[in-house]
C-alpha cells in the first residue's frame, strides 16, 4: 500500500484512462476512413500507455526522494520515504521503472521503424529528474514543465500513430464515408492544450498550498515571488484563456446541431472553470488551496469524460 501511495496510483489511473479514451474515441474510429495502416493496435497501445504510466510513476518517486524536507513541513502525515520505504529502494525502483518504460517504447518504435520517436520518452525521464532537482524550486519553469509533461500524454499517441500524421495539414473537418468529421489532429491537439493549461493552473494552486514549506527550503515559486493574490490573478488569466475557446466551441457545436457535446462543453467545462477562478482568490489558507487543487482535478476528469460524449456524437 505504501508503494501505491508513493507512485500516486490514482493519478496513474487517470493518465491511463486519458490515453485509453483518446485511443478508443479518437484514434480507433480512424479505421473507418483512413487509407493508411494503423500502428496502435491493442498490444502496441498497451505497451505505449504502460511506458507512459511507468515514467510517470518513476517521476513521482524521484520527486518525493528530493522533497523529503519540504514534505515533512507541508504534509508530514503523508511522508512515505524513510518512514516506510528506504530512499535507496526508491532510487532502485525509479531506475527499474524507467528502464522497463523505455524498453516498451523501444518495442513500439521498432515496429514502426522510427527509433527516433523514443526521444520523447527519453526527454520525459530527463525532464522529470531535473524538475525534481532544479525546476520545481524555480519561478514558473517548474509549473510549465509539469504542464508540458501532462499534455505529452496526448501528444505521444499522436506521434506514435502514423495514420494521424496525414491529417496534420488538413482543415478542421475531414470527409469520411459517413460525412464530415472533426480532424483527429485538431481534436487531440485541443485536449493537449487544455491538459497543459489546467495542469499549469493546478500546479500554481498546489504551490500556494505548499507556500510555507517551499519558502523554508528556499524555493522561488510563483506564490513566494509574487505573493498569493497576484498568483491567483495569474491563474484567473490562464483560466480566461481556457474558458474563451470553450465558450466559442460550445456555441459553434450547438449551432451545428451537435447539442450534447456543445451543451456539455459549456455546462460541464466552461461554467465550472469560471466558478473555480472566482473561488481561488476568496481564501488564503492551506485548506482553501487544497480544495482548489482538488476541484480543478475534478474539472480535468470532466474534460476527459467529454471524449466519450465526442465519440457518441461523432462516431456512434
Amino acid at each position: 500500500m505504501a508503494w501505491l501511495r508513493l507512485i500516486r496510483w490514482k493519478n496513474l489511473l487517470i493518465i491511463f484512462l486519458t490515453q485509453l479514451l483518446a485511443w478508443v474515441c479518437v484514434l480507433l474510429p480512424m479505421k473507418q476512413y483512413t487509407h493508411m495502416p494503423m500502428l496502435l493496435n491493442g498490444m502496441n497501445f498497451f505497451l505505449l500507455s504502460t511506458a507512459t504510466v511507468l515514467i510517470a510513476a518513476a517521476g513521482y518517486i524521484i520527486n518525493d526522494y528530493f522533497d523529503i524536507k519540504i514534505d515533512v513541513i507541508n504534509k508530514p502525515d503523508k511522508v512515505i520515504l524513510e518512514k516506510v520505504i528506504p530512499r535507496k529502494m526508491a532510487i532502485i525502483a525509479h531506475t527499474v521503472l524507467n528502464v522497463i518504460a523505455l524498453f516498451f517504447a523501444f518495442i513500439v518504435a521498432r515496429r514502426a521503424h522510427h527509433y527516433e520517436w523514443m526521444v520523447l520518452q527519453l526527454c520525459c525521464t530527463v525532464l522529470l529528474w531535473f524538475y525534481s532537482t532544479h525546476f520545481k524550486r524555480q519561478f514558473i519553469s517548474g509549473n510549465v514543465v509539469v504542464a508540458l509533461l501532462t499534455s505529452l500524454t496526448i501528444v505521444v499517441l499522436m506521434l506514435y500513430e502514423p495514420a494521424i500524421h496525414y491529417y496534420i495539414t488538413q482543415s478542421y473537418f475531414i470527409q469520411t464515408s459517413a460525412g464530415l468529421a472533426p480532424n483527429p489532429v485538431w481534436v487531440l491537439g485541443i485536449y493537449a492544450y487544455f491538459a497543459f493549461m489546467l495542469t499549469w493552473m493546478r500546479e500554481i494552486a498546489k504551490d500556494m498550498e505548499d507556500f510555507k514549506g517551499d519558502a523554508e527550503e528556499g524555493c522561488v515559486t510563483m506564490p513566494i515571488k509574487w505573493g498569493l493574490l497576484r498568483s491567483a490573478r495569474f491563474c484567473q488569466l490562464l483560466g480566461a484563456l481556457v474558458i474563451l475557446p470553450l465558450l466559442i466551441a460550445g456555441v459553434k457545436l450547438c449551432m451545428a446541431a451537435w447539442w450534447p457535446l456543445g451543451i456539455y462543453t459549456i455546462a460541464a467545462l466552461a461554467v465550472p472553470i469560471t466558478a473555480w477562478i472566482l473561488f481561488l482568490p476568496t481564501g488564503a489558507t492551506k485548506q482553501h488551496y487544497h480544495l482548489a487543487s482538488r476541484y480543478i482535478k475534478i474539472i480535468m476528469l470532466l474534460g476527459i469524460f467529454s471524449l466519450v460524449i465526442y465519440y457518441i456524437q461523432v462516431h456512434a
